[in-house]
Parts: structure tokens; sequence; C-alpha cells
């Protein structure tokens, strides 16, 4: 067993937040037994969890210059979006300016002049004009006992369409038990065209939807999860066998 050393150990209005080492990996937390973010230390561009590496499966169908993270935690989309994609260019939102202030101390989260991380709760957020449509928009909103309700509500996924450029895509993390929701599904279907939806070894369900149909082939989504997987540091393609549409 490797040795656990606690880097940080604090607590804000929203609940504890801890983050650990374990020589090769950072991991955030907002629980016991929880974990919100791990990073490698190394190469802190590569995405450690299942989830997160699907939802990236995104990447098949546009090539994003504008993108709207919503739930920062050690920012570990921002970071995988920023290395592989050159000038893209990313707000991320986040509740607690104390999970921001860890991102970026102990996360190796990047700097720069096409990122942005606003503090906000996400659902008011968008309740405000933006100054610029999106060509993703990704939703990750968890606390320390599972998936913010707000996320499955059918006036926040109309908000995040209305964020989106008309060939945009929503990417949503919920979890297996969501599958079922018909108020979700619903909203789903009244403002997107395409639905693809992905059910990782985690029990997380990854949705990807677009407000357009998507008529790119298995064969072309391949070769393009091939040519990023060496960018990525993981192989993109093995997610791709697993994409379903809504209902399959």
């Amino acid at each position: 067993m490797p040795d656990i050393h606690t880097l940080h150990d604090s607590s804000d209005e929203f609940g504890p937040m801890i983050v650990t080492d374990d020589g090769q990996c950072r991991v955030l937390s907002f629980a016991p037994n929880d974990e919100q973010s791990r990073s490698l230390k190394a190469a802190p561009h590569v995405l450690q969890y299942e989830y997160t590496q699907a939802m990236l499966l995104v990447l098949l169908f546009c090539q994003p210059r504008r993108v709207l993270i919503l739930g920062l935690g050690g920012g570990s989309l921002l970071t995988a979006l920023h290395h592989v994609i050159p000038g893209i260019r990313i707000t991320a939102v986040e509740l607690r300016q104390s999970v921001i202030d860890v991102a970026y101390r102990y996360f190796q989260m990047p700097h720069g002049k096409r990122l942005e991380v606003v503090c906000a709760n996400a659902d008011y957020y968008l309740c405000e004009p933006l100054p610029h449509k999106q060509d993703v928009v990704f939703a990750d909103l968890y606390h320390g006992t599972g998936v913010d309700d707000v996320q499955l509500k059918a006036d926040f996924i109309a908000r995040c369409a209305d964020t989106l450029k008309e060939e945009g895509w929503l990417v949503l993390n919920c979890w297996n038990e969501h599958r079922e929701d018909a108020v979700l599904r619903e909203a789903l279907r009244e403002h997107f065209a395409d639905i693809r939806t992905i059910l990782t070894s985690s029990r997380n369900w990854v949705i990807l939807a677009g407000r357009k149909p998507s008529w790119r082939t298995n064969s072309e989504m391949k070769e393009t999860a091939f040519q990023l997987s060496s960018a990525l540091g993981f192989p993109l393609t093995r997610h791709l066998a697993r994409l379903r549409a809504l209902g399959e």
C-alpha cells in the first residue's frame, strides 16, 4: 500500500474538502470514502477516471473552440482540453472559491488568457446572457452525496441548450439510477436531436446530446478517436464501443 499524505483539510459552508497525495496521484475529496478528482502528478492532463474519459467522446462529433465547464473539481477536464486543443477558450464555473484555490494550488490547473474560472452557482450563471455561444457545455455538478439535483431538471437542460451554438453539444455526467428519469429524458428529447449515452463500469451514465444530428460514421469516429488517443494519453477508442443512442 502506498503512503498517503494529507496535504489539505478544510471546510466551508458546503462541507469538507480534503486533498491527499499517494506519491503518484493527488486526490480531491468532499466526503469520507469519496473521490471528486484524481490527478496524475507526472501528467495532469491525462484523465484518470473512466467517466471523464468517456465525456471526451464529444470530441468525435465536434472540434470545440469555445467550451463551458459547469463544476470544476480539481480541474481535470479543463486541464485535458487545454492540453489537447490548441487555442481553445474555456470558461469554468465553480460554486466554491475554496475548490478553485485548491485546483490551482494542488492540481496543476493551467493559467492563460483563454482560460476563465468563475466562482458562481452554475444554474444562476446560466440565467444571465452570456457574451458568446458555446460549442460544448460540460455539466458535472456533484457534491459529497452525489449528483446535484439541479442537473436533472428540465429548466437546467433548457438553459444549457440555449447556451450552445446551433451545432453545439451538451455533455452530462449522471448516475445509472438516472437512466429511467422521465423528466430528464423528456427535456433532452425536447432540446436535442442527437442523444447518445455510455454506461461506464463505475456506473456513471454519461450523456452526449447534440442540437443537430451527427452523420459521422463509426469508421470516421474510430479514426478520430485513434488520432486523439495519443494526445489524450488514454485510448478513447475503448469508450466508443460502448456508446449507444438514448433508448437502446
